[in-house]
């Protein structure tokens, strides 16, 4: 079968802890055990996302669960962000594969981590739904966005899944005090302040990618 020719896109990371996770995942990877390899990294990230979502549901009845989320968070991160880093410090890449295998990764370990969230009684189904749908319409530009441009963005406005972990964390910390906020002389959950936000936030991303890339588009190939 022959097979057509792959151009990699460029990838762009410019969030704000990029220099020293860099630096992090190639000492990792320098280090890491010859029997492991990036597959066995990608599974992790999956299956982590798949227990810190399990672990959500579990805080409804047990608050041990969110201590568990944090942990399964660090190792989404270590087989999410050191997968790609391993193959290409042991020159082991395979572009296709690993840019289709590590994003519909992605896509199912955020509906397991969002699942979770929903049925955990920490943020309502009807933001955990918002998120998910403003997340996959997000994800659907910037794969657009890679094919038609060549270029890869991880990141967007400073913050990559790396930061967005790092606020999990932290409001699973905070959600071991008090799952509730007080605006306006009104109770809220916690979580669902910060997923509005999440959804404006990723909404704005979207719309100005969108124009942004389009203007781009447009520009390269204006008709005569």
């Amino acid at each position: 079968m022959q097979v057509a020719t792959f151009k990699e896109a460029d990838r762009a990371q410019v969030s704000l802890l990029a220099p020293i996770e860099k630096k992090s995942l190639i000492w990792l990877a320098q280090h890491t055990p010859l029997w492991i390899n990036s597959d066995h990294l990608t599974a992790l990230g999956l299956i982590s996302l798949l227990c810190a979502g399990l672990s959500y549901w579990y805080a409804r009845h047990q608050r041990i669960g969110l201590l568990l989320v944090i942990v399964f968070l660090a190792f989404n991160w270590l087989g999410d962000s050191l997968d790609g880093t391993l193959a290409r410090v042991r020159n082991r890449q395979r572009p296709r594969y690993g840019f289709y295998v590590d994003h519909i990764v992605d896509a199912f370990g955020t509906f397991f981590l969002l699942g979770g969230l929903a049925l955990s009684g920490y943020m309502s189904m009807f933001i955990a739904g918002g998120l998910l749908t403003v997340y996959f319409m997000l994800s659907i530009e910037v794969y657009l966005a890679t094919y038609t441009i060549g270029t890869f963005h991880l990141s967007f406005w400073k913050f990559s899944p790396t930061e967005l972990r790092i606020l999990l964390a932290i409001g699973s910390i905070a959600l071991l005090y008090t799952p509730w906020v007080h605006l306006a002389g009104s109770t809220y959950r916690l979580y669902d302040i910060g997923g509005a936000v999440g959804i404006v936030g990723m909404t704005l991303m979207l719309l100005s990618a969108v124009v942004r890339h389009t203007v781009q588009l447009y520009r390269a190939e204006r008709l005569p």
